[in-house]
């Protein structure tokens, strides 16, 4: 079945229509012109329109994609020895960044109870409404008398001590996209055609111009006829973190690659990729409001971010690896052996683990403060060497 035959209902359409009157006011506003981080901002974040701001649902089997915590609570069982270890190192609490519906929260925190191990304070950072009730929601459905423990937070805090937790969060951050040519470095940006937004070219200038020089001498980006993103967004709010974080570590999983691996010579057409209905497609603007847009981490510029803003790099590896090394076979083993609950757990695991479904795709790497011991999840495969 093709994208466009999946129809969406008559409110949805006007949804959609709402944000794309708003997008296309935004771009006459500006001459006619907006770089994409701005168009993909407002589709993802413009208050009570954007994809994840408005009330869509987003995730599951109803949704529009399904993420590494919907797929088994084992995700969650296997994160909490790391999460365990990070949090005695530095301090009892935890902060996780863009948590979906809930699920991750509440698993995990079941889970940490269980290792006697739970967090003083669970803080989530969403600046969705319609998400935050969802949490809400999801923690009083499977973990009601954890809630107390919960809190959400409208911004970063001042400081801080222990885990912040992201699954899912870099490769939603808005991204530029640039065109190498042989005329010189363009930014690609949205203006208006006659069939709707269309994609219009400029000379690329400023901090995205150095960044777009610098990739192209490090990286042996051919020059003409190649695209990609440059993440500025993801970055910066990494480097956020450094003077924030006194003691402990940000875990973020995610998909992407390091750089050498992201803008190589073989992918010229760069890492956007959308999600409507459980259907990906390249289109971002299929939709606005009720199509998804990411692309992929350049784990590089995370790590070197992180790094110039005072965190170490403390491990990175790929997801697989980081689950298998936290104990994600001793959490299948723990089911009954042959019954229904295990043989779908060991589905699951398969999806999380094996390199052609998550479990090469998705990396893993951890920025910290303060912490002597190696952690966990890096125990083998360890690549950081590969930033």
């Amino acid at each position: 079945m093709s994208i466009a035959a999946l129809t969406p209902s008559a409110d949805a359409l006007a949804h959609s229509q709402r944000l794309t009157d708003a997008l296309a006011a935004e771009i006459a506003g500006r001459g006619g012109w907006i770089d994409f981080a701005r168009f993909m901002e407002l589709a993802l974040y413009a208050p009570g329109l954007g994809y994840y701001t408005a009330g869509t649902r987003k995730f599951g089997a109803d949704g529009d994609f399904v993420t590494a915590p919907e797929l088994s609570p084992l995700f969650a069982r296997s994160l909490a020895p790391q999460a365990a270890q990070i949090m005695a190192a530095s301090g009892p609490r935890i902060i996780e960044a863009g948590a979906g519906t809930g699920r991750l929260a509440a698993d995990l925190l079941l889970a940490l109870e269980a290792l006697g191990s739970l967090p003083e304070s669970y803080a989530i950072l969403d600046l969705s409404p319609d998400l935050r009730q969802r949490q809400a929601a999801t923690l009083e459905q499977r973990a009601p008398h954890l809630l107390d423990r919960v809190q959400w937070l409208d911004r970063l805090p001042q400081r801080f001590s222990g885990l912040v937790l992201g699954n899912e969060v870099l490769d939603a951050m808005p991204v530029h996209a640039v065109a190498w040519r042989e005329s010189g470095i363009f930014e690609r940006g949205v203006g208006i055609g006659p069939a709707g937004f269309a994609w219009v070219e400029r000379p690329a200038t400023g901090e995205l111009l150095a960044r777009a020089q610098a990739l192209a001498a490090e990286c042996t980006i051919p020059p003409a006829g190649y695209m990609s993103e440059i993440g500025l967004a993801a970055p910066a709010w990494v480097a956020s973190w450094g003077p924030i974080l006194e003691q402990g570590a940000l875990l973020l999983l995610d998909y992407g690659f390091p750089r050498q691996e992201f803008y190589h010579p073989q992918r010229g057409g760069g890492t956007l990729m959308c999600h409507y209905r459980h259907h990906a497609h390249p289109d971002p603007f299929h939709l606005p409001g009720l199509t998804d847009i990411t692309a992929h981490v350049d784990f590089t510029a995370a790590a070197e971010a992180g790094f110039a803003a005072g965190l170490e790099v403390l491990g990175y590896t790929a997801q697989g690896q980081f689950l298998m090394n936290a104990g994600l076979l001793d959490c299948l083993a723990s089911l009954a052996p042959g019954s229904s609950e295990y043989f779908k757990a060991a589905a699951m695991v398969q999806k999380l683990v094996q390199p052609h479904e998550m479990g090469e795709l998705f990396k893993v790497i951890a920025l910290g403060k303060g912490l002597a011991e190696p952690l966990l999840g890096f125990q083998r495969g360890d690549r950081s060497h590969t930033l």
